[in-house]
C-alpha cells in the first residue's frame, strides 16, 4: 500500500466528517495529487440510491475506483452498522475492507477514509471503527461537533486514539448548531486540551448553503500534501 492517507472520525454521528472529507479531498487534489476516497460502512441509504456520504465522497474525488472498493457496505437503514448488518444478514468482516484499501491506495496518491459514527461504534461482536482504524495505520482527523458536551465527548476520543498509538494528523471544529452558547470560549478550550494541530473551524452552514464553502477553510495535515 504506497498510498499516503487519513482516517477521518469524529465525536459523534452526524458532526461533519463528510464535510470534512471532503474538504481534505479538495485540497488535496489543489496540490496536483489523485486522491481516492472511502467511506468502509454506509448506514441511511434510499432503495436505489448512493449514500449521500458516499454520493459526496465520489464527486469530490478524481482517482478512479470501483463502488465496492469505495464502500464495501452499504445498508439501508440509518442505525448502527453492526444493527444494519445483523438486519442485513451479513458480517462486516476488517480483512474486506482492508483489501478494498488496498486497492484503492495502488491506484492514488492518497485515500481519504471517512468513518461510520463515532470511533468506537461497533462493526461487528468484536470490533469496533477503532479497530479498523488501527489495521489501516492511517494518520487520524478528528471532527469535534461544536455543541454541548463537545469537550467531554473530544478529550475522551483523543485519549482512546492516543491509547491506540495511532499517528495523530490533528482535530477539526465544525459548528452544527447555530446558536451555540459561548462558542470562542469551547474552541479556547479545545485548543488549550486537545494535541496540535488544529486544521481549521468551520462556521455553521446551512445544508442549502454547505457545498458552497466545504473547501477554503481547512489546513492539510502535515506531510499529507508533502
Amino acid at each position: 500500500m504506497s498510498a499516503r492517507g487519513v482516517f477521518v472520525t469524529g465525536t459523534d454521528t452526524g458532526v461533519g466528517k463528510t464535510r470534512v472529507a471532503v474538504a481534505l479531498i479538495h485540497a488535496l487534489r489543489a496540490q496536483g495529487l489523485r486522491v481516492a476516497a472511502m467511506k468502509p460502512v454506509s448506514a441511511g441509504n434510499a432503495p436505489g440510491e448512493l449514500n449521500e456520504d458516499v454520493a459526496a465522497l465520489l464527486q469530490a474525488a478524481n482517482a478512479t475506483a470501483d463502488l465496492g472498493d469505495v464502500n464495501p457496505y452499504a445498508f439501508a437503514p440509518a442505525i448502527a452498522p453492526h444493527l444494519a448488518a445483523h438486519q442485513a444478514g451479513v458480517q462486516i468482516e476488517l480483512d474486506t475492507i482492508v483489501a478494498a484499501y488496498s486497492r484503492l491506495a495502488a491506484a492514488a496518491d492518497v485515500v481519504v477514509v471517512e468513518g461510520a459514527g463515532g470511533w468506537r461504534v461497533p462493526l461487528n461482536a468484536h470490533a469496533d471503527m477503532a479497530d479498523l482504524a488501527q489495521r489501516l495505520g492511517l494518520p487520524v482527523v478528528l471532527v469535534v461537533g461544536l455543541r454541548l458536551g463537545c469537550l467531554n465527548h473530544a478529550l475522551l476520543t483523543a485519549e482512546s486514539i492516543a491509547r491506540r498509538q495511532l499517528p495523530w494528523a490533528g482535530w477539526v471544529g465544525n459548528h452544527v448548531e447555530q446558536a451555540m452558547a459561548y462558542p470562542d470560549e469551547n474552541v479556547a478550550a479545545l485548543h488549550a486540551r486537545l494535541p496540535g494541530p488544529c486544521l481549521g473551524v468551520q462556521a455553521y452552514l446551512r445544508l442549502e448553503t454547505a457545498p458552497a464553502g466545504v473547501q477554503k477553510w481547512l489546513t492539510l495535515p502535515e506531510g499529507l500534501a508533502s
